[in-house]
């Protein structure tokens, strides 16, 4: 019998839906005896952590951070990629998901479709959102088909940073589509992505996945969108309890490297990657694939700093 066994990471910032996303997971797998967690919770102590209640002891590893020690969510995800154990499957998922019945049978599905494509490949996308109302989950879905990343049409590269904004848009398939950018909140991929795209911890938030995709991408792995992802993201709810952000002033204050600091920092980092041919060593680009032949396959082009419209919603017909 085949190992089919999902690791699944969880970076956590003084999220109050941690939990619930665990509970999610679990109670919404098929097989949730295969399922393995990641989790780095970055929550004040007094918030207490409980083991959830489907889980077993071995299943479950978490590392604690208090809020005032946290880096933002590049160095939290690494951590979590981290106690990673050679599970066969990554699921990299943002503290704030929803998981649909039989979740883990409908990714395998689809991963070892596109497996057999290209062993190295990352199934990936914006989901559909969720809002909790009366305590319970109410997704809104956008379309059971393909969610596709398209560059915002407001977005374009300035001069001091290479930063692009993505969005999602609904795409008429029942079969995976060629994908050129990833989500850092619902990323499925075979294991060995962790050895050989291991997470950048020293990035902070803007460019994440630009830098994720480019370095995969570069490496040799393919990247799609699949039809109906059972995933939910909670995106933006004004009357959900309160998700603090690391940058927000109350505890950045107290920090020794503040979130400004911090970003900077990340900015400068994926500058040097993205334009300044800087070698990076395991968070650099591969050397399979170049960023001009990402340039004639996505559109975005890096050394040219230009956008083409076949990288923004004209490439889906919109």
């Amino acid at each position: 019998m085949s190992d089919e066994r999902i690791f699944v990471s969880v970076a956590s910032y003084c999220d109050p839906l941690l939990g619930f996303t665990l509970d999610s997971a679990l109670s919404q797998a098929r097989h949730p005896q295969r399922l393995r967690f990641g989790v780095v919770d970055q929550s004040p102590p007094e918030a207490g952590w409980a083991l959830p209640a489907q889980a077993q002891a071995h299943q479950v590893r978490r590392v604690h951070l208090h809020p005032r020690d946290a880096r933002g969510p590049c160095f939290a995800r690494a951590l979590a990629m981290g106690l990673h154990q050679g599970e066969p499957w990554y699921l990299q998922v943002d503290s704030h998901t929803c998981f649909e019945p039989g979740w883990d049978e409908r990714l395998l599905h689809w991963g070892h479709h596109c497996r057999a494509l290209n062993p190295r490949s990352i199934l990936s996308c914006y989901p559909n959102p969720f809002n909790i109302v009366d305590g319970q989950p109410v997704p809104t879905v956008v379309t059971r088909e393909v969610l596709a990343h398209v560059v915002r049409m407001d977005s374009d590269f300035v001069a001091d940073h290479p930063v692009l904004m993505f969005e999602g848009v609904p795409v008429s398939s029942r079969e995976p589509v060629p994908a050129f950018h990833v989500a850092a909140g619902c990323l499925f991929a075979p294991g060995g992505l962790v050895n050989e795209v291991p997470y950048d911890p020293f990035l902070y938030f803007h460019g994440e996945e630009q830098s994720l995709a480019l370095r995969a991408w570069t490496r040799g792995w393919d990247l799609f969108h699949v039809p109906d992802m059972p995933l939910l993201h909670q995106y933006v709810q004004v009357d959900a309890l309160p998700r603090p952000m690391h940058w927000q002033s109350e505890l950045d204050e107290q920090r020794a490297v503040r979130s400004a600091e911090l970003d900077g920092a990340a900015q400068q980092r994926l500058r040097a990657l993205l334009w300044d041919g800087a070698d990076l060593g395991a968070y650099g680009l591969g050397r399979q694939r170049s960023l001009q032949d990402y340039a004639a396959f996505s559109g975005i082009d890096y050394a040219a700093r230009q956008i083409e419209q076949r990288a923004r919603k004209a490439r889906f017909g919109y």
